[in-house]
């Protein structure tokens, strides 16, 4: 008798594909860990040698698309020489791309339950990651910064930063231009104006910004 053959061993990715494929196919979330397991042809132990509960996995389905684009921008041999608000802005057009690439997914997992706050819960891992993400571009720059009131609050940027993605993911979601170029226009429109605000400069970006707001929103 020949020797039995290894078996490929069950890998986070392989779940998550898995995963994403479900709720697309369905439209809807898997309910339990037995049936997802009976339809993709793994054992119960499989699965929790990967993950502890299906309700884990949106939830680093987010994470995961953070660290894709973290490694897009480390792969940018430029990207250390960008100032923080060119950094800003190239880590949204990456993450936003990377969420076009998935936008299927991403709308449905986006509306699952009724209750838009419930639909949030699954960004936990994401707001920590995008906050310290915020924090490092500050904490980097005021390093230059002899004077402290030059100086930025990195906790109150930080979360100025995730609050600009939810306006950022929301404007995405309702977008209907041609490439998502209206995407685009809120990205640059928003980071100019945050760091206008931290910068102390005219507001000529925020009255912009507003406008670009107000027709978008309401004409």
């Amino acid at each position: 008798m020949g020797a039995k053959a290894k078996t490929k061993k069950l890998t986070e990715n392989d779940v998550i594909t898995m995963y994403m494929d479900d709720v697309l196919e369905n439209e809807t979330q898997p309910r339990s860990v037995y049936k997802f397991c009976k339809r993709h042809s793994i054992t119960e132990a499989e699965f929790y040698g990967v993950f502890g509960s299906l309700e884990s996995i949106p939830k680093r389905i987010w994470s995961v698309f953070f660290e894709n684009t973290e490694d897009l921008l480390r792969k940018n041999k430029e990207f250390d020489d960008f100032s923080n608000k060119d950094k800003m802005l190239t880590f949204f057009y990456s993450f936003f791309e990377l969420l076009t690439l998935n936008r299927s997914y991403v709308l449905l997992a986006l509306h699952q339950e009724d209750n838009p706050l419930k639909n949030l819960e699954q960004l936990k891992g994401l707001r920590k990651q995008i906050k310290n993400f915020a924090t490092i571009l500050i904490e980097d720059g005021n390093a230059d910064k002899t004077l402290k009131i030059t100086k930025f609050n990195p906790k109150l940027f930080s979360e100025g930063a995730w609050f600009q993605f939810l306006f950022l993911l929301k404007f995405w979601k309702d977008d209907e231009s041609k490439g998502f170029e209206k995407t685009d226009m809120a990205i640059e429109k928003s980071v100019n104006t945050i760091f206008d605000v931290f910068d102390n400069t005219p507001l000529e970006n925020i009255i912009d910004f507003g406008k670009f707001l107000y027709k978008e929103t309401f004409v």
